[in-house]
C-alpha cells in the first residue's frame, strides 16, 4: 500500500464522519429510518477504512504529512503509526456497536435529530486526535471532541444533566487552557510542536517541568485522573447510556493517548525517569486506582458506581505509563483495549436495564437476572473481567502490569493491583449475586418464600441491543482466553515501537 493511498484513507477516516454530520442532520427531516441507516453506515465505513490500514501498520509503516502551516513551524498535520492505528481501530469498532445499540435505545428519547449528528461528529473528532501529527492539531481536535461531547452530556436536559454539563464544561476549559500553555512552552523550548521530529525536549528545566504538569492537567482531566476526576461521576450517569459507554470506553482514552504522545514524543522515557517526573505520575496513578474503587463502593446508583470504576481503571493505564518498561507499557496499551470492551458492556447493560425497567438503584436490581438473563449475563462477564478473574481480558491486563511492576522491583504496585481487584469484587459481586439468586424484596431466610418463583421470566432488551452486548462480552472472553490474540499482539508491537522505535 503506497503512502499516498494511506494518506487518502486517513483523510477519509477523519473527514468522512465530519462531512456526514450535516447530511445526517438533514436526513432527520426526511425519515428516522434514513437517519439511523446513515449513522450506522458512517460508523461502519469509518471502521472498515481504519481496518484497511492494518497491513501497512503491521508491516512497520508510519506516515507524517503536513497539510498546511498556520504560522512558521506551527502546522496542521497528520500522523499514522501503530499507536494511532490501535486507538483509531478500537474507537471505530466500539462506536459502530454503540451506534447500532442507540437505534432501539434512543427510539424512546427526545431530540434524536440532535443526538445522532453529534455522535457522528464526535467520532470524527476522536479519529482526528488519534491521527494528529503535531500538538497543535491534537489540541484542535481534542477541544472539538470535548466541546461537542458536552451536548451528549446534557442530552436529557434535566436539572441534574445541566449541572453535570456545566461542571464538565468548566473542567474542559481548564484542561484546554493547560494544554495550550504547555504547547506554548514546548514551542518555545523546542522550536516545534511536531510529533514527527523525534523527541522535542531532551533536557530537564523548570519550564520543561511546568509543561509536563500542564499536559498532565489537560490530558489527565480527560482521563479521569485524581484530583481532576470530579466531572466524570456526574457526567456519565446523566448521559444516554450509549453515550456513557463511549465517554468511558473511548473518550477517556483520548486523555491517555495524549499522555502517551507527550511522554514518548515531546519528552522521553529517559528524561521522565531521570528528572523524577515518573514519581509524580505514579503517585497520582495509585491514588486514582484506590480512590476510584473506594468511592465506587459507596454508590447506590449503578451508573455512578460504573463511573467511579472508570476512574479507577484508567489509573491502571497511568500506572503503566509511570513504570515505563516493556511489560508495563504492553499492559497499559492492552488495558486500553480491555477497558473499552469491559466498560462498554457494563454501561450498555446498565442502560438496557434502565430502558426496560426504569430501575437504576442497585438495591432494586435483585432478581433482574431472571427477567433479563442475557443482559445480566453480559454484565456479569464484564464485571468478572474487571475484577481480574482468569481467563478474561482484565486478568491479562493486570498480569502484564504486575509483571512490569516486578521488572521495576516495585512490589508495592502489585499490592495496589491486588487491593484494587479486591475492591472491584466488593462493588461488583453485590450486583451480580442478588441479580440471579434473589427476587425483588427477597430475603433468603424467609420461611414463607415461594421457591416456585425462582424461574426465568424473560423480558430482555431489544435484539439489536442484546447483540451488541453479546459481541462486546465475547471480546472480553476471547481477548483473555487467547494470550496471543490480535489486541495483545498489537499492544506488544506498540510497546516495542514506543520503546525501541521498531518491531
Amino acid at each position: 500500500m503506497s503512502q499516498s493511498t494511506v494518506l487518502a484513507i486517513i483523510f477519509l477516516i477523519v473527514g468522512f464522519p465530519i462531512i456526514m454530520t450535516p447530511v445526517i442532520m438533514y436526513s432527520c427531516r426526511i425519515s428516522e429510518k434514513l437517519r439511523n441507516v446513515l449513522s450506522v453506515a458512517t460508523s461502519a465505513v469509518t471502521f472498515g477504512l481504519t481496518l484497511s490500514l492494518y497491513p501497512f501498520v503491521i508491516g512497520g509503516g508510519e506516515i507524517q504529512h503536513t497539510l498546511f502551516e498556520v504560522l512558521p513551524n506551527l502546522e496542521i498535520s497528520l500522523r499514522m503509526d501503530i499507536l494511532s492505528f490501535c486507538l483509531a481501530a478500537l474507537a471505530s469498532f466500539v462506536w459502530l456497536l454503540c451506534t447500532v445499540y442507540s437505534i432501539d435505545y434512543m427510539a424512546r428519547e427526545h431530540a434524536c435529530g440532535r443526538y445522532y449528528p453529534v455522535l457522528i461528529f464526535t467520532l470524527g473528532s476522536c479519529q482526528g486526535i488519534f491521527f494528529a501529527g503535531d500538538l497543535f492539531s491534537l489540541f484542535v481536535f481534542f477541544e472539538l471532541m470535548s466541546l461537542i461531547a458536552y451536548i451528549l452530556v446534557i442530552h436529557e436536559e434535566t436539572e441534574e444533566a445541566l449541572k453535570a454539563g456545566y461542571k464538565y464544561l468548566v473542567m474542559t476549559i481548564i484542561g484546554g487552557l493547560a494544554l495550550f500553555f504547555g504547547m506554548i512552552i514546548v514551542f518555545e523550548l523546542g522550536g516545534t510542536v511536531s510529533l514527527g521530529v523525534g523527541v522535542i525536549i531532551e533536557e530537564n528545566s523548570a519550564l520543561a517541568f511546568i509543561a509536563f504538569i500542564c499536559f498532565l492537567i489537560g490530558f489527565g482531566m480527560k482521563a479521569g485522573m485524581f484530583p481532576l476526576h470530579v466531572w466524570l461521576p456526574d457526567a456519565h450517569p446523566v448521559a444516554p447510556s450509549p453515550a456513557s459507554a463511549l465517554l468511558s470506553g473511548i473518550m477517556l482514552k483520548t486523555g491517555a493517548y495524549g499522555l502517551f504522545r507527550v511522554i514518548f514524543y515531546v519528552f522521553s522515557p529517559e528524561l521522565i525517569k531521570s528528572a523524577g517526573w515518573d514519581l509524580v505520575l505514579s503517585v497520582l496513578a495509585v491514588i486514582t486506582i484506590l480512590l476510584g474503587s473506594a468511592v465506587a463502593l459507596t454508590q447506590t446508583d449503578i451508573k455512578r458506581r460504573l463511573a467511579y470504576s472508570s476512574i479507577s481503571q484508567l489509573g491502571y493505564v497511568l500506572l503503566g505509563l509511570s513504570i515505563l518498561n516493556s511489560n508495563a507499557v504492553i499492559g497499559a496499551v492492552f488495558h486500553i483495549f480491555s477497558h473499552a470492551f469491559m466498560k462498554s458492556v457494563l454501561f450498555l447493560a446498565a442502560g438496557a436495564i434502565i430502558w426496560k425497567t426504569g430501575k437504576r438503584l442497585i438495591d432494586d436490581l435483585k432478581g433482574i437476572g431472571r427477567q433479563m438473563p442475557v443482559t445480566m449475563g453480559c454484565f456479569s462477564i464484564a464485571a468478572l473481567a474487571m475484577i481480574g478473574i482468569p481467563p478474561l481480558n482484565g486478568f491479562l491486563s493486570k498480569w502484564t502490569l504486575a509483571m512490569g511492576a516486578l521488572d521495576a522491583n516495585m512490589v508495592i504496585y502489585v499490592l495496589v493491583l491486588l487491593i484494587s481487584s479486591l475492591l472491584n469484587a466488593l462493588y461488583y459481586l453485590p450486583i451480580i449475586i442478588p441479580a440471579f439468586f434473589e427476587l425483588p424484596g427477597d430475603s433468603s431466610h424467609d420461611p414463607h418464600h415461594n421457591h416456585q418463583e425462582l424461574q426465568f421470566n424473560m423480558q430482555d432488551a431489544a435484539p439489536a441491543m442484546l447483540s451488541v452486548m453479546v459481541i462486546l462480552a465475547l471480546c472480553t472472553i476471547v481477548f483473555g482466553l487467547t494470550p496471543n490474540n490480535i489486541a495483545f499482539t498489537l499492544s506488544r508491537l506498540t510497546a516495542q515501537y514506543l520503546l525501541g522505535g521498531a518491531f
